[in-house]
């Protein structure tokens, strides 16, 4: 409780703040307060079109998390199994890592257009982060514990759930945590970018053509929100398994 507290009254203080700046500012276009962003959020969420663009852009970026998660998870075990696959690998996971998301945006737009660029990104965003967490978290499992595994013949699925996963775990998290938050960054990024539209990228691009500081800050706003249950779910779903 006194920990809720104590975050509840920092984010207060930090909405006042802002509140303070924006009376002193005293100039929309530059800075809208939290009052003219909640009013703007309240306006946009009566339009059918903004809960479209949010699930659309929510369905897409989970569905590039997922892929992303997925194909990591699978080839850091390959590569954990056999060192010529992480040594084939390393240079596409260090130029994944390295490249900026606006240059793959550009040539992703080059061959498959604009539509379902956000999850393309996101997947590509999410592999290095998911797939070097699980091969860290591989190599550092017990090996005493694998080879008792062998000696009493152990099966796949409870080596699994009670060796790899508890070893796991504690990477899976903090690769989620960042993963999930970098997708929403990156698949954002690109649809400002590329511009498909009925999409919170699209809406944050108007928001900017017609200067309306407020919608631009309710849309961030939902971003967080968005991102933020989002992480919340996955960390449970972790602490369950």
């Amino acid at each position: 409780m006194q920990k809720i507290v104590r975050r509840t009254i920092a984010a207060a203080a930090w909405i006042i703040i802002w509140q303070l700046v924006a009376m002193i500012i005293h100039n929309k276009i530059l800075l809208a307060g939290p009052i003219d962003t909640v009013a703007a959020l309240v306006s946009l969420s009566k339009t059918p079109s903004f809960w479209g663009s949010v699930w659309q852009t929510t369905g897409r970026i989970l569905l590039g998390f997922f892929l992303g998660s997925v194909i990591g998870i699978i080839l850091a075990y390959i590569a954990h199994e056999k060192s010529w696959v992480e040594d084939f690998l390393r240079p596409l996971v260090s130029a994944l890592k390295s490249v900026p998301v606006a240059s793959f945006v550009i040539l992703l737009l080059i061959w498959f257009g604009s539509s379902n660029i956000s999850i393309i990104i996101c997947a590509m965003v999410v592999f290095p982060i998911l797939y070097l967490n699980t091969l860290e978290g591989l190599k550092s499992t017990d090996v005493k514990l694998l080879e008792m595994a062998k000696v009493f013949r152990m099966p796949g699925g409870r080596r699994l759930r009670y060796i790899y996963l508890p070893q796991l775990s504690p990477f899976f998290k903090s690769a989620f945590k960042l993963a999930i938050g970098m997708s929403f960054k990156s698949g954002i990024a690109a649809e400002v970018i590329g511009q498909p539209l009925n999409t919170i990228g699209n809406g944050l691009y108007l928001s900017k053509i017609y200067l309306e500081t407020a919608d631009l800050f309710a849309w961030t706003i939902v971003v967080v929100l968005i991102s933020f249950v989002c992480e919340k779910i996955i960390t449970k779903v972790i602490d369950i398994l």
